[in-house]
């Protein structure tokens, strides 16, 4: 059983339990209504009452920071299960029975994976168009390369093993080999890939929805917040501040889970 006990996972840890209890708690509650607008309000600094201050519309920025983790968050999630998924799945095919349909498939991982994750997630969104569904599978297809080539390297690893090699020999199949004895070997790899894709995947969520082709109004979104603050930044600095603290945090977050994990990987902790 893995214990992780360094000081990066634990802190990131920490730093994402409170990013998704935030989340959490936005999906039911927020201080004021995310588009509730009030021009008596607009811009109006930090203080008790509205303690992240308001925006050009009177609307509470804290409310809308709640609404924009939890938006990020779900795009995140959806995102990094559709990569890994079929990440997993052609890295596995891949790693495992290499030739030709290694040769075959690494091709056409290697012509996307050419590709920057957010330059194809803007193809394909242009494609299927706006919207948080549409950003999840524009995305999901773009991390899909990046999962498929860490899981590969680490199929082809293993398969050369001898576990693997006295499974065959006991009769196992294929696909006994691949998902119950060469997956559970791999998974620290795995998850370290995974808290990183999250990490990318805020980033990757937070520059579409800053061009305008993520996350729509009237939802709000951290990247769409930083876009509309940019012509304020000095009659209200705040505007942005909050929100590119917001997404600072959360990639900090899932960058020390990661390192933490990937730190106790290399000492050889997983047993």
């Amino acid at each position: 059983m893995k214990k992780y006990d360094n000081f990066n996972f634990k802190a990131g840890l920490i730093i994402t339990a409170v990013i998704v209890l935030i989340a959490v708690i936005g999906c039911f509650v927020t201080p004021y209504p995310s588009t509730q607008m009030d021009t008596s309000l607009k811009f109006s600094a930090p203080s008790a009452a509205h303690i992240m201050g308001c925006d050009n519309y009177g609307r509470d920025i804290f409310s809308r920071v709640m609404e924009g983790i939890r938006n990020t968050l779900f795009i995140a999630l959806g995102t990094v299960a559709i990569g890994t998924f079929f990440g997993v799945l052609i890295g596995a095919v891949c790693g495992y029975f290499g030739g030709r349909i290694d040769s075959a498939l690494m091709r056409i991982n290697d012509v996307m994976f050419s590709f920057p994750s957010i330059l194809l997630a803007l193809v394909i969104v242009s494609i299927l168009g706006t919207g948080d569904v549409n950003v999840v599978i524009a995305l999901g297809i773009a991390f899909v390369p990046s999962f498929a080539r860490i899981v590969r390297a680490e199929y082809k690893k293993n398969a050369a093993l001898d576990y693997v090699q006295s499974a065959a020999l006991f009769g196992a199949g294929h696909m006994r080999i691949i998902f119950v004895h060469i997956l559970p070997n791999i998974l620290p790899v795995l998850l370290s890939a995974v808290m990183i894709g999250f990490n990318n995947a805020v980033l990757a969520e937070a520059g579409l929805s800053y061009l305008g082709i993520g996350v729509q109004p009237p939802e709000a979104s951290l990247g769409r917040m930083l876009s509309e603050a940019q012509s304020y930044m000095f009659t209200a600095p705040w505007y942005a501040i909050f929100p590119g603290l917001a997404i600072a945090i959360m990639v900090l977050g899932f960058a020390l889970v990661a390192e933490g994990i990937s730190e106790d990987t290399v000492k050889g902790g997983f047993r």
